[in-house]
């Protein structure tokens, strides 16, 4: 025989680790690249490959948006009190501790008071890594709590969605969330302080149907599913196939659900541009 292995294969040793830590590298869910994780936080985790945008938390949100990545939190010990005492597999208050736990806000959405490119701003920023972001009693409080502080401050409003929706361990404690905010989001309307909606991937459920949909100026990041009912929901409730691209915001945009997509590296210079036309800072006549 012409082949011969003249050695045997070398014996993998037990208990060797590899010398490449973990977390340098990340696979793009788009175009599957291998990405080195700095570069993609230096690039506002944008794939450089495809364009795709990752999800950001909450502080890495507020981060891009605030001057000097400064800002004051408001309310931050707000915790949800499981009034329903609500438990399917597990307990609710022991989800909520460990989302609390493996992410780090105490809620759904991280508000804070700043300055964006020298405009003064209130900015809510939806945590979807605790529980997908659900709208539970805590975000409508924290929110609603923004709208009165930027009104008496006469401050403009920003808020950033990413969410699966109402919180259904709350049931309809949730659900008056939605009116509760748009309540709050009218008086501001009426003492003509602007308030400015962007929307991330994913915006769906109770969130696009209440606040996520009533700013004065509605955004959204290229590519983000917005919409109340999933899509693989609507095809089997209306036993259709939908259009390419159906609930993406390119489709909203083009059916005129949308005022603008912005790519994320262009958020905080677009905002800017858009609050000096809407906002002079004076107090409404």
């Amino acid at each position: 025989m012409w082949f011969r292995k003249d050695r045997a294969p070398k014996e993998v040793r037990e208990g060797r680790t590899s010398k490449v830590p973990e977390g340098l590298w990340v696979k793009c869910d788009s175009c599957r690249q291998i990405l080195y994780n700095k570069e993609l936080a230096r690039n506002f985790k944008i794939c450089p490959k495809c364009g795709f945008h990752f999800r950001l938390s909450a502080p890495e949100r507020l981060r891009m948006l605030f001057d000097d990545e400064e800002w004051v939190e408001l309310d931050p010990g707000l915790r949800s009190s499981d009034p329903l005492r609500f438990r399917d597999s597990k307990k609710y208050r022991d989800r909520l501790r460990e989302a609390e736990e493996g992410v780090g806000p105490s809620d759904a959405i991280v508000v804070g008071s700043g300055t964006l490119d020298g405009i003064p701003v209130i900015i809510g920023a939806m945590e979807f890594f605790f529980m997908a972001g659900s709208m539970g009693s805590v975000v409508g409080e924290k929110i609603a709590r923004a709208c009165e502080r930027a009104l008496a401050d006469r401050r403009p409003l920003i808020l950033v969605s990413t969410s699966g929706g109402a919180r259904m361990q709350e049931g309809i404690l949730s659900l008056m969330q939605m009116g509760k905010i748009a309540a709050a989001l009218g008086r501001l309307a009426e003492a003509r302080v602007p308030y400015v909606s962007v929307m991330a991937d994913p915006t769906t459920g109770g969130v696009t149907a209440s606040y996520a949909m009533l700013g004065d100026l509605n955004i959204a990041e290229p590519n983000a599913l917005i919409g109340f009912a999933g899509p693989r929901v609507i095809e089997q409730t209306i036993r259709q196939t939908l259009p390419e691209g159906f609930q993406r915001s390119e489709f909203l945009l083009e059916h005129g659900m949308l005022d603008l997509i912005v790519d994320r590296s262009e958020m905080k210079a677009t905002l800017a541009r858009c609050l000096r036309l809407l906002w002079d800072g004076r107090p409404a006549a």
